[in-house]
């Protein structure tokens, strides 16, 4: 459940964000580039979650 919700969420946010740029670069809105990158950011997110460590840092 948790992969569907980070990737609703990174869809949203992308979707949002491509829009806003294109709006703000006078760039027609295209929904695939914002899909993809969606899914780019989504595979990042959890390459990026799977090397944080769990541990605590032990006191030197």
């Amino acid at each position: 459940m948790q992969y569907f919700w980070t990737f609703f969420w990174s869809f949203l946010l992308v979707q949002m964000l491509t829009y806003v740029i294109s709006s703000m670069s006078g760039v027609s809105y295209d929904f695939v580039s914002g899909s993809i990158a969606a899914v780019v950011v989504t595979i990042l997110i959890f390459i990026v979650s799977a090397v944080i460590p769990n541990e605590p840092v032990e006191k030197h």
